[in-house]
């Protein structure tokens, strides 16, 4: 199959973008890297009266250190922050995650903000964004707006952006000297998508964790901070029980879904093996990486 007759347009700048948005609404699609939208075109999940290409915005690409905040540009592309040594240096979560994300040829043409945008709920950014505290920039004709990434993703592959938004921008803060971080995820095959993923950071040092973010995702329709899981682990020093309490409350922070890949009660069980695992790295104790709960 095929994807129906549309429109297409390559605009010069972001206020192009917009104006072509703006005039279009929903009989438009912006395209980014495309490696989301020309499946779901070609199959008519989407049927688009026009295209509007955001590949000739070189103002949208690029990562830029402005005080104590990383700014990624929408149209950055995953292959760029893989590479990165800023992102490597001030956001290593970020790093830590990028070899995940589907194979070389997708992270060679997919960009940050066509991902976001997408916001599908087994893919690995959506966790991560939350996990490091950063916030989307959108715009539209009348200006920008910053959503905290907490708020930006409501559903399956739906957003909080508007009629006539885009995605112009990320910003996340520089990773604190004591920050440590834990990304995993469980999969069938190297670059299939997940059946459950984590995505943590903490500062602090050793068994006591501060500022804890536990960011799953594949787990339900939407990326997922488990906040009941991470108040339990930082309200003391961390040891096998107050692992156990943790692990416990990932039953009412998470939905996991049934699905061909695996059964809810599955999903839950890997919340549980993942969480310990990352606290072992979190902490340094080698000794709880092997504790789940049924």
């Amino acid at each position: 199959m095929k994807a129906s007759a549309f429109d297409y347009a390559r605009p010069a700048s972001v206020r192009e973008a917009l104006e072509l948005l703006g005039r279009h609404g929903d009989a438009a699609k912006l395209i980014a890297g495309g490696q989301s939208l020309v499946p779901a075109l070609n199959l008519r999940l989407l049927a688009p009266e026009i295209l509007i290409d955001l590949g000739g915005l070189a103002d949208l690409r690029g990562i830029t250190v402005e005080g104590a905040t990383v700014r990624i540009g929408a149209m950055t592309r995953h292959a760029d922050l893989l590479g990165s040594p800023v992102i490597a240096e001030k956001l290593p979560l970020v790093a830590a995650a990028m070899p995940h994300i589907a194979h070389p040829a997708i992270r060679n043409r997919g960009t940050i903000g066509g991902n976001l945008a997408h916001a599908d709920p087994a893919s690995e950014l959506p966790a991560v964004m939350q996990a490091i505290d950063a916030v989307i920039v959108v715009r539209d004709a009348s200006g920008e707006r910053r959503i905290a990434a907490r708020d930006f993703f409501t559903g399956i592959y739906e957003t909080a952006l508007r009629d006539g938004e885009m995605i112009v921008a990320v910003e996340a803060p520089v990773a604190a000297k004591d920050e440590r971080i834990f990304f995993h995820e469980f999969s069938r095959r190297s670059g299939d998508y997940a059946i459950v993923g984590l995505a943590a950071r903490a500062t602090g040092s050793g068994n006591a964790l501060a500022d804890l973010r536990l960011a799953y995702f594949s787990v339900g329709d939407k990326a997922t901070l488990a906040e009941r899981a991470a108040a339990v682990l930082g309200a003391g020093p961390v040891d096998a029980t107050r692992l156990a309490a943790a692990q416990a409350a990932l039953a009412e922070d998470l939905s996991p879904q049934d699905d061909q890949q695996a059964s809810g009660s599955t999903r839950l069980h890997l919340s549980r093996v993942v969480l310990a695992r990352a606290i072992a790295v979190l902490t340094g104790d080698a000794s709880l990486a092997g504790r789940a709960t049924a």
